[in-house]
């Protein structure tokens, strides 16, 4: 499921055009002038984050969260930089004990994380497919991966 973190966690679709463009219907943009609007919003989205316990980690995130800044020059796309926070994988064995719900919402995680995983990997061996339709997640990443212009980098915090 896809949730507009700065919109009351309105439920989105996303979908890929005629042009094979990956699209989130119903999500909003907003505008920012100064450094301190944009880390307004992501502390915003951050507030409006699914979190709970597990027997691994106290404040465990229950989601990925992604944080697109675009650039626009008279109208047209100039440039987008995107923030990722990945939901940590999770292992049976902290969740064992959890509800069906925390059950449920781990094993979402692990297969996005897993997608991701798979989506890297056929990159990384130039395959002639890469299956980004395995997850929300990699769809909404994908332009992040492929395209002439495109460059990403990856942060791990342990």
């Amino acid at each position: 499921k896809v949730f507009d973190l700065l919109n009351r966690k309105t439920k989105l679709r996303v979908l890929e055009d005629g042009k094979q463009q990956v699209q989130v219907v119903g999500l909003q943009e907003r505008e920012v002038k100064c450094v301190e609007d944009v880390l307004k919003l992501i502390e915003i989205g951050n507030s409006c984050r699914t979190s709970g316990q597990t027997s691994a980690n106290a404040h465990s995130s229950r989601s990925h969260a992604v944080f697109q800044i675009i650039l626009r020059r008279k109208g047209k796309l100039h440039g987008k930089f995107s923030l990722i926070d990945l939901a940590g994988n999770e292992r049976g064995a902290d969740t064992s004990s959890a509800d069906r719900q925390t059950r449920l919402e781990g094993a979402e995680i692990n297969k996005s994380l897993l997608a991701l995983k798979e989506c890297i990997r056929a990159l990384g061996r130039n395959k002639p497919h890469t299956p980004f339709r395995a997850s929300k997640l990699t769809q909404v990443l994908r332009d992040s991966f492929i395209g002439e212009n495109s460059r990403t980098c990856m942060v791990s915090c342990l």
